[in-house]
C-alpha cells in the first residue's frame, strides 16, 4: 500500500510535472532540489510509474556509495509499503523496488527500479552498454564529482549519442554545478533543461567553536588528536545546551573510534556510521531512536542521500578525506583535507531536515571564506588506473572522446597507460587486451586484478581470492600492519569486517573462477608439484603481485628503498615518524614489535608519504625473499654496465638492479669509453667547472673571451658557466677522451682549452690580441696587464707611467674605453679616469698637492701632460 501521506510532504513533488516534461522532449536533465526533499526516493519512484502519475518505466538510480544505495531502496520500498526486492504477498515473486551493490543483489524480473552504485553501473555498461530494458537513468549526487560517476555519466551519453537515442537520463544534486551539466547533458543540441525544486528548509543556526589553542594541521591520515579531543567537547557542548540527536561528521573510521572513546559516559546512544559500520547499525541509525538522546559519528558517508532521523545539532570537523596520488612515487592513498563550503552547507543542512537546529563549526568565523567553494574532482586528484582500463574497454583508450566535465591530467593518464601496460591490461596502442577486459570485469583496481589472475594459479583461488579482497577492503588498523597476520585475524574474527571480508572473498573466487564442489578439484589448487606455500608467502606474493614497484629491500632500523626508488619507513621506526604525533588512533602501535621488523624484503601494500617526509609510512605489508620479488616485478628486473658520477668520481661497475634496488654489483676493469666520457661529462656538469686546473692565465684568457664575447656578439663565444657546461664536450674534447676520474680533470688546463672555443674558421680568432690585449704598452715602456673581470677593463698603473699621455686607451676595435686606475708610488689607488686629457687638466692639481710631500723623491711636475714617463724615482734619475 503506497503511503501518500509521506508522499505528500516531499517538496519535490512540485518539480515532477517539470522534469517528466524535460524528459519526454530533450530526454535529459538536471534536477537540484535541496536535501531532504526526496529527489532521491520520491523522484525514481514518478519517473517509473509507480505513484499513478504516468506509464511504467523501469528506472536505475546511481548512487555513489553502497550505504546509500541500500538505504535509499530500503526507503522507497517503505513508501510503497513493501520490503525490499519482496514482493507483497510474497507469492508475487520479486519485488518493484531493489538494489545492487558489489557482492550483493536484491533485485528480480518485477523490478521497476532499481538503486545501484556507480562501480555497479561502470560494470553493467561495458556488458551492455545499451542497458537493454533500461529506460531512465538517474545519476544521484552529481556534485560529489567521484570518478565513477563522472565515467558513467560519459558513457551513458556516448550510449545515448550512438545507440539509444530515447535512454533518458537525470543528474540529481543538492549542490552542482548545473550549468556546466546542463551543457554537459544537452551536447550538440544545447544545455540540457534545469529543472530546481525549492526545499522546505528549517532555520539552522551556526555557532562558530573552533579550538581554543591552535592545533596542527591534518597531513595524510594523520589528525592531531588535540581536535579531535575539541570536537568530543563541542558534542557535549551541544548535548548541554541544544535538544534532539546530534550529528558529527570526522573524516574516518580511525577519527571516529577516537571520539567515540572520548564521549564515554554521556547521557546518550553513540552511534558510528561509515562504509565498514555492520549494516544492522546502518540500519539502526537510518531507522531513528526509540526515545533515547543518540549521538551520530559519522563521515561523509552521511552528507547526502541519508536522511538521519532525530538529528537537530549537527557538529562539524571542517575536515574531509579524499584520494591522492603522487604519481611520481606510485604511491594512491586517501588524504585528510579541509572540507569545501559546499560540504559545509551539505552537513548544516542535515541539522535542519526535521525542525530548527543547529550547526557547531569547529574552526574560527574567519577561516570559513579561506575554505575552497567545493571539492576537487577526483578525475583530478585521483589514481586513473582504473579509469583508463575502463576507457580502453569503451574503446576509447585516449579518453579524448568522452563527455566529461573536467578531462583527466596527461601526466596521470600516461603513469595510468604505464601500469596497464606493465600488468598486460592494454597493448602498445593502449587498446585492452583480452586480458586486460577479464580484470575490469572483477569490480577490482587493475593493479589488484593482475594478483588475483597471476597469483591464483600460484596459490590456489580461495587463497588468492582471499588475500586481494584484503588488498580491497583494506583491514582495520588494529589488525596491525602485517598483511598475514591482518589475514589470520580476519580468518578468525567475528567482526563486521570479517563478514564483509568474507562476502568479498567468496565473489571474488567465483568471479576468478573456482571449480564449484564435487567438481574434483580444490579450491586451494596450484603448486600441485610442490609443496604448498605458507600463509607469509601467499600474501606476500599477492601484494608483490598487485604492487610491483614497491617491493622493498632493508637498509637499516626499519628503513627500506622501495624499488620505485621511494623510501618507506616502518610505522614507529627511524625519521618518518617525526612528522606524525605518534601512532594512528586506533592503531596496534606496531613498529618495533612489528612482525615486518626485521624483514629483508617486504611488499608494500599500503603506504603514504606525510607532508615534507622524504619516506613514505608503510601501513600494510608482507614479508618476502628476493625471489619473489624478482618473480613479481620482471619488467623492473636489469643487469648491466653502470658507470656514474658517484661522490665526486667515476664509478664503473657491473650492476644488477629490480628497479632502484641494487641487487649486486662488481666493479668494471674495461668500462667503455663513451660511457666513460658519459660519467665524466655527468660530474662536470654536477659538480661545475671548478673539477679543471683554472690558473691565472686561463682564468685572464676567460675573463676577455667573456668581454669580447659581451661587446661584439657573435662569432665570439659566450663562455659563462652554464654556456660552457653545454657545450663542455666540444671544448674539453681531447681531454674528456682521456680522463677517467676526478684526478684527470684536476689536470686539465683549462685555458689551452677555452682556445678552441675560439673562432678560427672564420679567421676572426687572430684578431683576439687586438681587440682585447692581455697587456697595454704605457708611456714609460713597461706592459701593464689589463684586468677584464669587472664591468669595463681596468689598467692599473702608476701615475708617473703616465706622463704626457693624452688619451685613455681603447679596445674591442675602439669601442671601450678603458678604465685607468691611476696608482699612487707606492701603489694604492689615488684616482680614477676614462679621460686622461681631462684629468691631467682638473684632477691632478689635487693629487699632486696631497701626495707630493709623501713621496717627494717622485716627480710631481706641474704640466704633466708634457713631461717625461718614468718608472723610477728621482734620486735614480739624478735629482737631487
Amino acid at each position: 500500500m503506497i503511503r501518500r501521506d509521506a508522499l505528500a510532504q516531499l517538496p519535490v513533488r512540485t518539480a515532477l510535472p517539470a522534469l517528466r516534461a524535460a524528459l519526454d522532449g530533450p530526454g535529459s536533465a538536471v534536477l537540484c532540489a535541496p536535501p531532504g526533499t526526496g529527489k532521491t526516493t520520491l523522484v525514481p519512484l514518478d519517473l517509473a510509474g509507480l505513484t499513478g502519475a504516468g506509464p511504467e518505466r523501469r528506472v536505475l538510480v546511481a548512487e555513489p556509495r553502497r550505504m546509500a544505495a541500500r538505504a535509499a531502496a530500503r526507503r522507497m520500498a517503505w513508501l510503497l509499503g513493501e520490503e525490499v526486492g519482496t514482493g507483497a504477498p510474497p507469492a508475487q515473486g520479486w519485488g518493484r523496488v531493489g538494489f545492487t551493490v558489489r557482492g550483493e543483489r536484491r533485485a528480480g524480473p518485477r523490478t521497476t527500479v532499481e538503486v545501484v552504485t556507480t562501480g555497479v553501473l561502470l560494470q553493467r555498461l561495458q556488458r551492455d552498454p545499451e542497458l537493454a530494458g533500461v529506460d531512465v537513468v538517474v545519476l544521484d549526487e552529481c556534485h560529489e564529482r567521484h570518478l565513477d560517476a563522472d565515467t558513467s555519466a560519459a558513457f551513458l551519453l556516448d550510449v545515448r549519442e550512438t545507440l539509444r537515442p530515447e535512454l533518458r537520463l537525470v543528474a540529481a544534486s543538492a549542490t552542482t554545478d548545473a550549468e556546466g551539466w546542463a551543457r554537459l547533458l544537452g551536447g550538440a543540441q544545447g544545455a540540457a533543461p534545469v529543472v530546481e525544486a525549492a526545499g522546505v528548509s528549517h532555520p539552522v543556526e551556526v555557532v562558530w567553536a573552533p579550538p581554543v589553542r591552535p592545533v596542527r594541521p591534518a597531513h595524510g591520515t594523520r589528525v592531531d588528536p588535540a581536535l579531535l579531543t575539541h570536537v568530543a567537547g563541542v558534542v557535549r557542548r551541544a548535548l548541554r545546551e541544544r535538544t534532539g540527536d546530534v550529528l558529527c561528521f570526522l573524516p574516518g573510521v580511525g577519527e571516529i573510534g577516537r571520539v567515540a572513546g572520548e564521549l564515554a559516559g554521556v547521557d546518550a546512544e553513540v552511534l558510528q556510521v561509515h562504509g565498514r559500520a555492520p549494516a544492522e547499525v546502518q540500519d539502526a541509525v537510518l531507522a531513528g531512536g526509540n526515545g533515547v538522546r543518540r549521538v551520530v559519528l559519522a563521515t561523509s558517508v552521511a552528507e547526502s542521500s541519508l536522511t538521519v532521523p532525530g538529528v537537530r545539532v549537527v557538529v562539524d570537523s571542517g575536515l574531509a578525506r579524499v584520494p591522492r596520488t603522487d604519481h611520481a612515487r606510485g604511491l594512491s592513498a586517501l588524504t585528510t583535507v579541509r572540507a569545501s563550503r559546499a560540504a559545509a552547507r551539505q552537513r548544516a543542512g542535515r541539522a535542519g531536515r526535521e525542525a530548527p537546529g543547529a550547526v557547531y563549526r569547529c574552526w574560527a568565523e574567519g577561516e570559513d571564506g579561506r575554505l575552497p567553494a567545493f571539492p576537487d574532482p577526483e578525475i583530478k586528484v585521483a589514481d586513473l588506473t582504473a579509469f583508463a582500463l575502463q576507457a580502453a574497454c569503451w574503446g576509447d583508450p585516449a579518453a579524448d572522446g568522452l563527455a566529461l566535465l573536467d578531462a583527466p591530467p596527461a601526466g596521470a593518464l600516461a603513469a595510468a597507460r604505464e601500469v596497464l601496460t606493465a600488468i598486460g591490461a592494454v597493448d602498445g596502442a593502449g587498446r585492452a587486451t583480452e586480458r586486460g577486459v577479464r580484470m575490469a570485469r572483477l569490480g577490482l583496481h587493475p593493479r589488484l586484478a593482475r594478483a588475483l589472475l597471476d597469483g591464483a594459479p600460484e596459490v590456489g583461488v580461495r587463497r588468492a581470492a582471499e588475500v586481494v579482497a584484503l588488498l580491497s577492503e583494506e583491514p582495520p588498523r588494529a589488525y596491525g600492519d602485517d598483511l598475514a597476520a591482518a589475514w589470520r585475524t580476519a580468518r578468525r574474527g567475528g567482526d563486521a569486517y570479517g563478514a564483509r571480508w568474507r562476502q568479498e572473498a567468496r565473489r571474488l573466487a567465483s568471479a576468478a573462477g573456482e571449480p564449484r564442489a564435487g567438481s574434483g578439484a580444490g579450491g586451494d589448487g596450484g603448486r600441485s608439484a610442490a609443496a604448498p606455500l605458507t600463509d607469509d608467502a601467499v600474501a606476500g606474493l599477492l601484494a608483490a603481485l598487485a604492487f610491483p614497484e614497491r617491493v622493498a629491500r632493508a637498509r637499516g632500523a626499519g628503513s627500506y628503498l622501495m624499488a620505485s626508488g621511494t623510501g618507506a619507513e616502518l610505522a614507529g621506526a627511524g625519521p618518518g615518524t617525526q612528522a606524525g604525533w605518534g601512532h594512528r588512533p586506533g592503531s596496534s602501535g606496531r613498529g618495533d614489535g612489528s612482525g615486518l621488523r626485521d624483514a629483508e624484503w617486504l611488499a608494500v601494500a599500503v603506504a603514504d608519504r606525510p607532508v615534507a617526509a622524504a619516506s613514505a609510512r608503510v601501513r600494510l605489508a608482507a614479508v618476502i625473499d628476493e625471489e619473489t620479488a624478482c618473480a613479481a616485478a620482471p619488467a623492473l628486473y636489469a643487469s648491466g654496465e653502470e658507470v656514474r658520477w658517484s661522490d665526486g668520481d667515476v664509478v664503473a661497475r657491473r650492476v644488477t638492479r629490480l628497479g632502484a634496488i641494487e641487487l649486486a654489483a662488481r666493479p668494471l676493469p674495461a668500462p667503455d669509453p663513451g660511457l666513460l666520457r658519459d660519467a665524466v661529462v655527468s660530474g662536470l656538469r654536477r659538480e661545475g667547472l671548478g673539477l679543471l686546473r683554472w690558473s691565472a692565465a686561463a682564468v685572464s684568457l676567460r675573463q676577455r673571451m667573456a668581454f669580447v664575447h659581451r661587446e661584439l656578439g657573435a662569432p665570439w663565444p659566450d663562455v659563462s658557466d652554464a654556456a660552457l657546461l653545454e657545450c663542455v664536450e666540444e671544448w674539453l674534447g681531447v681531454e674528456l677522451g682521456r680522463a677517467r676520474r676526478r684526478a684527470d680533470l684536476e689536470r686539465v688546463d683549462a685555458g689551452q682549452a677555452l682556445a678552441r672555443l675560439l673562432p678560427w674558421a672564420t679567421g676572426d680568432a687572430a684578431r683576439f690580441d687586438e681587440l682585447a690585449p692581455e697587456r697595454i704598452e704605457v708611456p714609460s715602456g713597461s706592459r701593464v696587464r689589463v684586468d677584464y673581470g669587472g664591468a669595463q677593463p681596468v689598467l692599473a698603473v702608476k701615475l708617473q707611467e703616465l706622463f704626457g699621455w693624452q688619451e685613455s686607451p681603447r679596445v674591442a676595435g675602439g669601442r671601450v674605453p678603458v678604465l685607468v686606475h691611476l696608482l699612487s708610488p707606492a701603489g694604492r689607488p689615488a684616482a680614477v679616469t676614462a679621460d686622461l686629457a681631462s684629468f691631467w687638466r682638473d684632477g691632478y692639481r689635487s693629487v699632486r698637492a696631497e701626495l707630493r710631500g709623501r713621496y717627494p723623491k717622485h716627480p710631481w711636475p706641474e704640466d704633466p701632460s708634457a713631461a717625461e714617463p718614468t718608472r723610477h724615482t728621482s734620486a735614480r734619475r739624478g735629482r737631487g
